[in-house]
């Protein structure tokens, strides 16, 4: 079907033909991400085993790329030769119920793409040209995003939470067991909050193309912002001030990044606008 049918065939559409469309693409998307996780479901070794257990142990990648620069740079505390807690599963259900739950977040991870798309497919026929123009690649740009928040949580911000964590004890007699719900609740809602915050960019172009926005009005909030990114990082972090400080600089880099990109949009604004301008005059002038 030619893209220019299907658009006027969108416009001819009724609110409950519009629903039913709604209706497709939702199973079309809870479809992509139980396929996804039926298959991190099945591959329990990988996704469990290295995957979601992966930052609970001294070899995963992190640790050892720490510790190569920590050798570079003559830091030897930066090798982590040991976290000393462990794992537990102390109700009945506790482990199949996390094996459930990390299969299902996995499979929203790897299916986002496709989801986004599909939620995409629904509301960009109802756009009008210039603001599909204004929003192209934008499955391209919020699926990168997301992706990039969800491996910087993981990488990067959950094993040193995990690392804090582990070593933070109130008395050498206190033992860190970790309980299997409460690691996976911990590693879900770190890779989750990133991946989400990392999406400001997209928020603040907008916003920015809706007008509600300014780069000047950016600029001067940009202290307000700060403080609300440092209190937002200290909740959805543990409480040290280098997992704050590692989820908080991105994201102010990020906002750093959305004022250029409101300064871009409002230069193409002005340079539309005073080419209009000119055409209005000239065709006065005739």
């Amino acid at each position: 079907m030619a893209l220019d049918q299907y658009q006027e065939e969108e416009e001819g559409m009724s609110f409950l033909d519009h629903l039913e469309a709604l209706r497709f693409h939702i199973l079309r998307s809870v479809a992509a991400i139980l396929i996804f996780t039926v298959i991190a479901f099945l591959a329990k070794d990988i996704v469990f085993g290295m995957i979601i257990l992966g930052p609970s142990k001294v070899d995963f990648l992190t640790y050892r790329v720490l510790c190569d620069i920590g050798n570079y740079f003559g830091i030897s505390a930066l090798c982590i030769d040991e976290l000393p807690f462990t794992i537990q599963s102390r109700q009945m259900t506790g482990q199949f119920t996390m094996h459930m739950t990390s299969s299902v977040v996995v499979g929203f991870v790897v299916a986002f793409p496709y989801v986004f798309w599909e939620i995409w497919r629904f509301v960009s026929p109802g756009l009008y040209d210039k603001e599909k123009n204004a929003a192209r690649g934008a499955v391209f740009f919020v699926s990168f995003l997301f992706l990039s928040g969800a491996a910087f949580g993981y990488f990067v911000l959950s094993p040193l939470s995990i690392n804090f964590l582990a070593n933070y004890q109130l008395d050498p007699s206190i033992l860190n067991e970790f309980d299997i719900t409460s690691y996976v609740t911990t590693l879900t809602m770190l890779v989750m909050a990133s991946a989400i915050m990392f999406q400001l960019p997209v928020v603040v172009y907008f916003l920015s193309m809706s007008g509600l926005v300014t780069s000047r009005m950016l600029k001067e909030y940009r202290r307000h912002s700060i403080v609300i990114i440092l209190i937002v990082s200290a909740i959805i972090t543990p409480p040290d001030v280098i997992s704050q400080l590692l989820i908080a600089m991105p994201i102010l880099v990020l906002y750093e990044v959305g004022i250029m990109i409101a300064k871009r949009l409002e230069k193409k604004r002005a340079i539309k606008a005073a080419k209009e301008e000119e055409e209005r005059r000239s065709q006065t002038n005739d």
